[in-house]
This record gives structure tokens, C-alpha cells and sequence, in this order.
């Protein structure tokens, strides 16, 4: 038995939805974040180097700069499907505008970046990462005209977590209810939502990590992404790790809490992925988010020695949102 046996994993839907296998292609667009240029903040998230999350990013820069992409959207495309073939035997993809922020820009020269992407014979649609405030109704027009096309199109937010205490501790520079307007707009459009979860912000434990996915099942998302917070270099976290002012998860931590997450997320629910990597060049800690199928069996044998799957603890988790939004209303 294997972990997509235990977990409803986005790769699977989409082989059972077209009938062969579909991966995606990161994309850079040259995007930069409202929270780097200065209209929200500079210096952006105290996590967040990029090319930790984007490995196609470009060189990792000191001052938080998005470098000018070297390869066109098509050229990014082709180079990049050459080597997945290859490796998974992919016959579509669907282009992952990944780096930085891919909403924030004028409408038209997002039309013409993602239209690009589209234009490719082999690209089934679009994922495109972005942040919680960067969504106006332009951009969710513009995706959902690409759905009603025929074209698999994704909104993935990064909310990190629901704690608005924790978002600025780590300077995210928006809030819940930024992730709330744009999850309920998005769905009044028929645009999926995949939301990008951090376990291990600085404050949070097992408890947080429960509720915040209480809160975003309770708003109806509909894929999630886990990741296990890391200490990479040029990072305002790293000056915190480095004087002892931050502790990574331990390994084993990681893996439970993601296990105790995947048992309450209800089956329909699609998870993209459930932990991240960084490179070894710029990863200062935990040495293990270097080693992904350590995670992946990890987590895997320990739904496995609960005897549990995703869903599992559904009907829990329901009753838990239940009882946090009274409390909130409260």
C-alpha cells in the first residue's frame, strides 16, 4: 500500500479524470510581490526565499529581488516537459505560474503570459500561485473565462495560516479575511482553490495547525498543500534560528501533525501535496526537509499503523469548525 492509497492526491484525480498522467511545469514569469516592492512591505515574508519554493525561480538574491525570468513562458514549457517525460512519463501538463506573485500585474500582460502557457499543445491548463489580497475580480474573470474554454484552471493561495497574530509575526502583510473574500469570490465563479499551508510557524503547535485547517475546510477549499516550515539562507528566520529565537519541527512531529491533517480533511478534498523540499545550497534547517520520500513514507506508515485514511476524522473536524465559528460569533 502506498500513500496515494491513503490520501486523495491531485496527480491520481487527474489520471481518473483524463485518462493518462498530467504534471505540472513551474513556471517564472518575472513576477515580484506586493510585499517586496514596497506597495505592502519590503524584504517579504520572513521564510520566504523563493527559490526554495521555486527552484526555477533564478539565483536566490540577498536584497528579496525577483530576477528577469532567462527563457520565455513557451521556452520555459519546453525545456521543462523534455525532462518530466522522461521521468514520469507525462503526456499533459498543466503550466504552474509558481514564483513569486502571479496575479500582480496589469490584466493584459497576465492574459498574454498565461495565454502563452495555453497556446502549448500539450498544456491542459493553468495553476497559478498567488497571495490572499493580489485577486482582484479581474483576474478571477479572466481565469474563469479560461475554464469555461475547457481548460483545467487552479487558483492556489498561499494563506500560510488562519491566525492573523502568526501572519504578522512572520510579516505575510495580509489577513483571514483577505484568504476569505478571495476564496468565496473564487467560488462564485466555479474556480477551484488549492490553499498552501505552513506547519511549524514560529508560535504555532498541533492545535493551530488543526484550526486553521478547520477554517479553511469550513470556507470549502478545495486542494491543500502542506509544508513543513524551513530555515534557508538570506531569510529574516535565518538571523532568528541562527540566535535560537526560532526550533524547526522535529521530524517525527512533522509527520504526525500532517497525519492528525490528512485524517480530517474530507475525501473530496484534493491534496497536492503534503510536505516540501528545499535545496541543499541554501537549507540551514531541518536537514531532513532535504529528503522528501522520508517525509512522504513517514507519513504514509503512520496513517498506516493508526489504521486511518484521509477522512478518516472528517465528521471530527466538522464538529470542530462547527464549534469555532460559534466561538468566534461569540
Amino acid at each position: 500500500m502506498t500513500l496515494a492509497d491513503r490520501v486523495n492526491t491531485f496527480g491520481i484525480d487527474l489520471v481518473r479524470r483524463y485518462g493518462y498522467r498530467v504534471h505540472k511545469l513551474a513556471i517564472h514569469a518575472g513576477f515580484t510581490c506586493p510585499n517586496r516592492d514596497g506597495s505592502k512591505g519590503r524584504g517579504g515574508c520572513s521564510f520566504c526565499n523563493n527559490v526554495s519554493f521555486n527552484p526555477n525561480a533564478g539565483n536566490a538574491l540577498g536584497n528579496g529581488a525577483s530576477p528577469a525570468p532567462e527563457r520565455s513562458v513557451a521556452e520555459q514549457i519546453d525545456s521543462g516537459r523534455q525532462v518530466i517525460r522522461r521521468r514520469t512519463g507525462a503526456e499533459r501538463f498543466l503550466a504552474y505560474f509558481q514564483a513569486y506573485t502571479n496575479t500582480y500585474d496589469d490584466i493584459a500582460r497576465l492574459g498574454a503570459l498565461y495565454r502563452q502557457a495555453l497556446d502549448e499543445p500539450d498544456v491542459i491548463g493553468l495553476s497559478v500561485g498567488t497571495r490572499p489580497d493580489c485577486v482582484p475580480d479581474a483576474v478571477l474573470d479572466l481565469l474563469a473565462g479560461y475554464r469555461a474554454e475547457g481548460h483545467e484552471i487552479w487558483l492556489e493561495l498561499g494563506l500560510q495560516s488562519a491566525f492573523d497574530s502568526t501572519l504578522a509575526r512572520v510579516n505575510r502583510g495580509h489577513s483571514f479575511a483577505d484568504y476569505r473574500r478571495t476564496v468565496r469570490a473564487a467560488r462564485l465563479r466555479g474556480i477551484p482553490v488549492c490553499t498552501h499551508l505552513i506547519v511549524g510557524l514560529p508560535g504555532e503547535g498541533r492545535e493551530a495547525a488543526l484550526e486553521t485547517l478547520a477554517r479553511v475546510i469550513a470556507l470549502g477549499t478545495d486542494g491543500l498543500k502542506l509544508h513543513p516550515l524551513h530555515v534557508v539562507q538570506h531569510t529574516v528566520l535565518a538571523h532568528q534560528w541562527r540566535r535560537s529565537g526560532y526550533q524547526p519541527l522535529a521530524l517525527e512531529d512533522y509527520i504526525e501533525i500532517a497525519a492528525d491533517l490528512i485524517e480530517r480533511t474530507p475525501e473530496e478534498v484534493l491534496y497536492h501535496r503534503v510536505t516540501g523540499t528545499a535545496q541543499r545550497e541554501i537549507l540551514l534547517a531541518p536537514d531532513w526537509c532535504s529528503k522528501k520520500w522520508i517525509v512522504l513514507n513517514g507519513i504514509e506508515n503512520a496513517l498506516r499503523r493508526r489504521g486511518t485514511r484521509q477522512g478518516s476524522l472528517a465528521l471530527e473536524q466538522s464538529l470542530h469548525s462547527c464549534s469555532s465559528a460559534i466561538e468566534r460569533v461569540a
